[in-house]
């Protein structure tokens, strides 16, 4: 799978609706560990299909930032079956998302 970029409008179809576990990257543009972890975000997402990962920047998607008390970035968020059942904040190696996600 690929990394699914997310807005507010497709939250619903890729997030709420979605029949996987899905992984959510709260990140910006500016924010230097976010853009640390962009890759590696892909190379998990590529080497699984148990959960979808999806990216939303929070200075595009406030409400959503909002909605998941997002204060700090990069914020890695795991939901299953619409709930959250996980958290992470900061920059995380591969192993520690791969954990995170129960992999």
């Amino acid at each position: 799978m690929e990394v699914i970029t997310v807005n507010e409008e497709t939250f619903e179809k890729e997030v709420k609706d979605s029949n996987i576990p899905v992984l959510i990257d709260f990140n910006a543009e500016w924010c230097g560990p976010c853009k640390m972890l962009a890759p590696i975000l892909d190379e998990v997402a590529k080497s699984q299909d148990k959960v979808k990962i999806v990216s939303i920047n929070v200075d595009d998607n406030d409400f959503l930032a909002r909605e998941f008390n997002v204060f700090s970035i990069p914020c890695l968020v795991l939901i299953k079956d619409g709930k959250e059942v996980n958290r992470s904040v900061g920059m995380k190696s591969k192993s520690e998302i791969e954990e995170l996600i129960g992999e």
